[in-house]
């Protein structure tokens, strides 16, 4: 073990770790804007209820992907110098914007937002959730551009002197195509965690509470989160099958590890079960859907599919000695488990909607049990996605351009990388547990009582301390 193994599994961990807040805050900023909308047009309580109900929870999860979100950028100048001075000039530029356009967006009117009940016309604090909604959203984009150059340079060009990547471009990096597909991909995936957040709260309240006066929220609200849920499912499904094409022409390393595909095939078969040798260099066992890859790969039942060992003996030719494969276990098994995490999450709204069907309430425990375990699976089936497109990629840290070897600072030592993982990974063990707790408590609370009138003494509006909506 050294520092650049090290180093990348704290990049790794870290960055798993925040994404499992990302996607809730962004798919649930819209919802909770959603439901206060319908407040607005209709003024029916109990989307007041609701809106403050999954705001709350919004809030929770909105404060530590935050804080996640802040540490995970400081590896770049402590763990990754090499890396953020080859890549500095082109990687800043998207990650500078989010900062101090989407970012002070969200955070600015979510303050608005919390403290802004009673306080603002409604018309105003319902803007002020659409623009952090709006905000979240843009930040996401400017993230997955940064991301993006790295999974398909464009824009730029390697000044001879100094051997940095120096941006041409600009408008080219925020248009990539691998950004453009990735962006609705990740919305998408963020509305699947978002919406099964909304139909196991709900759910859980439907059936422990039948009886309740808010029983007629609840069941709105799962049947609101199980319809975000499927819309969802074909979003994913959609852009996924449009991502997949993308990545055969810009990474057909990824596609074909992906597939555990070793030799070139024209036409290619999509793997169900592929098992292969222990050095992962060739094909053992293999359950198959012929044509099928060839399909998801480039449109055409009979296109061709470059193999790994061909694929591998060309990039030795055009970049040098070396292996240029990424392990194949990871990369195979990563992306079934996000396809089978997510079309789990689907099948389950789809179950709850059936138990709901002409007015029936739901009862049935395994139905709950299902219910309650539906945030988890698309929050697996968003892990596994990011862990095949950043593992599909190595040994590239930018593809083509640089290896992920070249770009660990060189005057970090193993204990000091050791050290502060160690340090990182026991703080987000105690924020995870906090995260955990704070959610659970909130949610088995229920919807709040919305039936108190604001104060109406004489007393100064300026004079009033800002409270807590909640």
């Amino acid at each position: 073990m050294d520092a650049l193994d090290v180093a990348r599994w704290q990049f790794g961990v870290t960055t798993v770790y925040h994404f499992l807040f990302v996607p809730l805050t962004i798919g649930l900023s819209v919802l909770v804007a959603i439901l206060q909308t319908l407040w607005h047009r209709t003024g029916n309580e109990r989307y007041l209820k609701l809106t403050k109900f999954y705001g709350k929870l919004f809030l929770i999860n909105f404060a530590m992907g935050v804080v996640t979100g802040i540490v995970q950028e400081f590896q770049f100048g402590m763990n990754w110098s090499d890396y953020s001075r080859f890549v500095g000039d082109i990687f800043g530029a998207p990650l500078a914007i989010e900062a101090l356009v989407a970012f002070f967006l969200e955070s600015t009117f979510i303050g608005l937002w919390i403290f802004g009940w009673d306080r603002l016309p409604k018309r105003a604090h319902l803007a002020s959730i659409w623009a952090a909604a709006i905000g979240t959203n843009l930040s996401a984009y400017f993230i997955l551009a940064a991301n993006s150059f790295m999974q398909n340079p464009v824009g730029y060009r390697i000044n001879p002197d100094s051997g940095r990547a120096e941006l041409t471009d600009f408008p080219a990096v925020l248009t990539n195509k691998v950004a453009l597909i990735t962006f609705p991909h990740t919305l998408a995936g963020s509305f699947l965690v978002a919406g099964s957040l909304v139909v196991a709260v709900g759910l859980y309240h439907v059936i422990r509470n039948r009886g309740s006066a808010d029983a007629g929220a609840y069941r709105f609200a799962t049947k609101f989160g199980s319809w975000v849920v499927l819309v969802a499912s074909a979003a994913v499904l959609f852009t996924g099958d449009i991502q997949g094409k993308i990545m055969t022409e810009v990474q057909p390393m990824k596609m074909a590890a992906a597939e555990g595909l070793y030799t070139t095939e024209s036409p290619a078969s999509f793997s169900v079960l592929t098992i292969g040798s222990l050095d992962g260099t060739r094909e053992v066992f293999a359950l198959k859907i012929p044509y099928l890859l060839s399909y998801l790969g480039t449109g055409d039942p009979h296109g061709t599919v470059h193999g790994i060992n061909d694929l591998q003996a060309q990039y030795a030719t055009q970049y040098g000695a070396g292996s240029y494969t990424p392990i194949i276990p990871v990369t195979y098994w990563s992306f079934r488990f996000m396809i089978a995490f997510g079309m789990a999450a689907g099948a389950i709204a789809l179950l709850v909607l059936w138990s709901q069907r002409k007015g029936r309430t739901p009862s049935s425990r395994w139905l709950l049990r299902a219910g309650l375990a539906m945030p988890v699976l698309p929050l697996l089936a968003n892990s596994f996605g990011w862990i095949f497109t950043e593992m599909g990629r190595q040994p590239w840290i930018v593809f083509g351009e640089m290896l992920t070897r070249n770009g660990v600072s060189r005057s970090v030592s193993l204990t000091e990388v050791l050290t502060s993982f160690t340090a990182f990974t026991l703080i987000y063990a105690t924020l995870a547990v906090i995260e955990v707790k704070l959610l659970l408590r909130y949610a088995r609370a229920g919807v709040p009582d919305v039936s108190e009138q604001p104060p109406t003494d004489d007393t100064d509006d300026a004079e009033r301390p800002l409270a807590f909506a909640y």
